[in-house]
């Protein structure tokens, strides 16, 4: 695979999983309330484990995104 290649496939990685991320946060940063009655109906789970749970997936899930899709990418324009 040449750089150009890999680099197309992390720009594309980046903005999928970048839009994911945005996606989730406005979810759960506006309609909070709706997502804690679907999941609730299917878990029986407290809001401040709901919470506890929701804010860590969000913060793990933003952390492999910037260490596998945004910094490789970066990574590649530099050096391309």
């Amino acid at each position: 695979m040449d750089i150009q290649t890999l680099q197309t496939f992390f720009m594309w990685c980046t903005i999928i999983n970048g839009t994911l991320l945005v996606f989730w946060t406005m979810i759960i940063v506006f309609a909070n309330e709706w997502a804690y009655r679907i999941q609730s109906k299917w878990f029986p789970i407290s809001r401040e484990v709901f919470n506890v749970v929701i804010y860590s997936f969000l913060g793990l899930f933003k952390i492999i995104f910037l260490v596998f899709n945004a910094v490789p990418y970066i990574a590649l324009l530099i050096i391309g």
